[in-house]
């Protein structure tokens, strides 16, 4: 069966939303349909996208959306490890906020917190 050009087009165009933090327009897909979970092909989500680029506006409103804060993509990254390597305190906040887990993972949040000496993120997880 042959890939359908127009469906990967369309879908490199929602992650490229995700990645830019265009929420108004990424929401707006989501709400008519695309899903909140649609991962590519290294299975990163749109929450994992826009959560490593920093975009906590975008975070939140697919976490709203029913978004699963703590789907690992497939080397077992979770959107949470990004926003902590990334140092992305506000989307660290809002996805703790939307039940993400800083154990989960490989490595998981606490351990990428550790790694970089990140006190004020491992205090956030009790593991101060």
């Amino acid at each position: 069966m042959e890939p359908d050009v127009e469906l990967e087009e369309f879908a490199t165009r929602m992650f490229d939303l995700a990645r830019a933090g265009n929420t108004e327009h990424l929401l707006a897909y989501v709400d008519a349909g695309v899903p909140v979970d649609l991962t590519n092909g290294k299975g990163d989500t749109l929450l994992m996208l826009a959560a490593y680029h920093g975009h906590a506006g975008t975070v939140r409103g697919l976490l709203e959306r029913g978004a699963d804060a703590g789907r690992a993509n497939d080397r077992g990254q979770t959107p949470l490890a990004g926003a902590v390597f990334k140092k992305e305190a506000e989307v660290v906040r809002a996805l703790l906020s939307g039940g993400a887990d800083p154990r989960a993972g490989t490595p998981s949040a606490v351990e990428t917190a550790r790694m970089f000496n990140h006190e004020e993120f491992l205090a956030w997880f009790d593991e101060a």
